[in-house]
Parts: structure tokens; C-alpha cells; sequence
């Protein structure tokens, strides 16, 4: 039997709440599917900072290295300053542990409600690739005179041509096994570069050259360019012109959120974080909701998502669309995706998603 060590990070707020009814999914996979997931709970988030000091210990970070992937519930709690939870956790284990690609499926499953008119599961159907490394939100940058009129602020978008072609060559791979045409839902598969190379001219010539210097190793999928603006309208006017989109850390990070409501929001938006030789993690995208803490009424289809993209990156592939087949079979039921609007526990829809797994 495979056995696959996971890091299990509940976190904060309704973070295990939706982490134990994740578990409770991936446990049916194991039981009808003959592999092992060997999970290891660790201790990280607002309170054990704030009854330790600590935020991420040196021993923690080289401990997640020997596994096989990172399972994340939320991280965030109103008691702890903005940022130091974000920087300290989020951010440092993205960077050292060369997360470097941001991944977010955008599917609208049966059932759930989007704010776009007449569009559907059909039309909402694609994939952002987002690079997970670079850019803005390495920190580059400083403050003279913060405290005066005279302050002024820099913050440097920086690149490499290795983390751009990394990023582009991951995105090329996934077009290839996972674009339309691939999963039998189109003709075609294509990979869309999202910038604005008419204003950020000198980083675009560096994106622009890579996206075609690489594409050519990818003669079956066909290359597009969109400006970031122009995408934002085309996600909610035209989704179904989208298959995959490649995109820089701050664009992806913005047209991301705007995509996860038009496939009905946060509660059922999952992501991964990934570095295809090392360890990768997935997390529901919604933040920790601490005000809906043990009311057993938060929406766990998120994180119960992000398990079967982790099921997916392991190779467990068979496991990983039952898992998505048994979401889109309970979706129909539920009146709501929203907190306390659901019709149904945080727990029962849990447990109905696991049952359809073993059916």
C-alpha cells in the first residue's frame, strides 16, 4: 500500500473545523482507493504565538521538507497584529520552501450560485497559474522619513529569468495535461500570458520573451496575451474564453479573488501552493472566519477541495475526481455556500461528500 506523509496544519479560527472534515473525506479515499495518508498535526497559528512568542521555528520548517505534501486550514486571528502571522507562516514557508507556483482551479460546480448572469459549470472552466515567488512581494523596497510629510515609499517588482521560465514551463506542462482539449471539454489547448506590457515595459519584455521562448517547445498549445485589466472584464463578461492563464505574483493574486466569486466564492475556492520538486501545500482559499468559530456552520467544500488537488499532486489521480465527482453530487443539495445559509452543518456535508466517495 502507498503511504504519503502529510503535514497537517489546522490553524486558526475555523481552520480545523474544515481541516477535520477534509480528513474526513481523504480517509474514505484511502479506504476505496488502497493508498495511506501517515498525517502529522503541527501546532502553528495566533495561538501558539500567542502563548509561546513563536511563529514558524527553524525545526518545523526542515521537518515539512520530509514529507510528501502540506495540508493548511487558515491562518489569521483579529488578537494578532496584521502581518506577522501572514509574513512569519504564510509567506516564509512559500518562499523557503520554493513554492513557487500559486495554483487556482476556477470551476463553478452544479448548484452553486454565481454572480455572473447566465453563465454556468460550462463557462466557468479554467485555471490561473500564478508565479508564487517573485515580484512585489519579495519586500524589496524601504521608507525614508516614515513618520513625516516628507515619507516616501518604494517597493520593487523583481524578476529573474529563471523564476519566469520556471513559472512559464509549469504552465505550458499543466495546458498540456489539463487544458480543454486534454480533458475532453474543447478543441484546443491554450495558455494566455496576463500583463500590462504596454506600462511595465522593461518586466514584460523579460515575461513576454520567455512566455514565446518556451512556448515553442509547446507546439500544442497555442499562446495568447491578455493586459490584466482587459482580463478582469473578459472574467466576468466572456469566462469561457479562458482555459489556462499564466500570470505575475501581484496580478495573479487580484484576478485570483475575482475569479473565486464568479465560481460562488471563497467557500468552495481551493488552491495549492507548488514546487514540483520539493513539498507542496493546499489550503482553502477563505480566510480563518473566527466570528463563525465552532458554530459549525462554515463551508468545508473548499478544503475538502484542496485535499483532492493534494490527492492529484501525489498521483493519486482516480481518488482525486472522486473526490471532485462527490462535490459536484452534494452542491445541487445545498441552499446556500455561504456561512449559516447552507441548509446543512459544517459536519453533514462532511459526511456526505465522504459517503459519495465510497459509493
Amino acid at each position: 500500500m502507498k503511504t504519503y506523509k502529510i503535514a497537517v496544519i489546522p490553524g486558526d479560527g475555523t481552520g480545523p473545523e474544515v481541516i477535520g472534515e477534509g480528513l474526513k473525506v481523504l480517509n474514505a479515499a484511502e479506504q476505496v482507493f488502497g493508498f495511506r495518508l501517515e498525517s502529522t498535526p503541527y501546532d502553528l497559528g495566533a495561538g501558539r504565538y500567542l502563548r509561546t512568542g513563536e511563529i514558524l521555528p527553524d525545526t518545523v520548517l526542515d521537518e515539512f521538507r520530509a514529507h510528501d505534501a502540506m495540508y493548511l486550514g487558515a491562518i489569521g486571528d483579529p488578537r494578532v497584529k496584521p502581518g506577522i502571522l501572514e509574513k512569519g507562516i504564510l509567506l516564509r514557508m512559500r518562499f523557503e520552501l520554493d513554492q513557487y507556483i500559486n495554483l487556482r482551479p476556477i470551476r463553478l460546480y452544479p448548484g452553486v450560485e454565481t454572480p455572473i448572469k447566465g453563465k454556468g459549470p460550462k463557462e466557468i472552466d479554467y485555471c490561473v497559474v500564478r508565479e508564487n515567488s517573485g515580484g512585489l512581494y519579495t519586500g524589496m523596497g524601504g521608507i525614508s522619513r516614515a513618520d513625516s510629510t516628507d515619507a516616501v515609499a518604494t517597493q520593487v517588482m523583481t524578476y529573474t529569468y529563471e523564476q519566469v521560465e520556471r513559472c512559464c514551463r509549469y504552465a505550458f506542462e499543466y495546458a498540456r495535461k489539463y487544458g480543454k482539449k486534454a480533458r475532453g471539454v474543447g478543441d484546443r489547448n491554450t495558455l494566455a500570458l496576463v500583463g500590462k506590457s504596454n506600462v511595465l515595459t522593461y518586466m514584460y519584455q523579460l515575461w513576454n520573451r520567455v512566455f514565446a521562448e518556451v512556448g515553442e517547445e509547446y507546439p500544442d498549445v497555442e499562446r495568447q496575451y491578455f493586459h490584466v485589466d482587459a482580463t478582469t472584464l473578459y472574467m466576468v463578461a466572456s469566462p469561457e474564453m479562458f482555459d489556462v492563464i499564466v500570470t505575475e505574483n501581484m496580478f495573479g493574486d487580484i484576478i485570483t479573488d475575482l475569479a473565486a466569486i464568479t465560481q460562488g466564492g471563497l467557500g468552495v475556492s481551493s488552491g495549492g501552493n507548488i514546487n514540483p520538486q520539493g513539498v507542496s501545500m493546499f489550503e482553502p482559499i477563505g480566510g480563518s472566519a473566527p466570528s463563525w468559530t465552532g458554530k459549525h456552520a462554515i463551508n468545508p467544500i473548499a478544503a475538502i477541495g484542496a485535499g483532492a488537488m493534494m490527492l492529484e499532486h501525489l498521483g493519486e489521480t482516480e481518488a482525486a475526481r472522486a473526490i471532485e465527482r462527490a462535490i459536484a453530487s452534494v452542491t445541487p443539495k445545498m441552499k446556500s455556500q455561504l456561512a449559516n445559509e447552507m441548509g446543512f452543518t459544517t459536519e453533514q456535508i462532511g459526511d456526505m461528500i465522504a459517503a459519495a466517495v465510497t459509493r
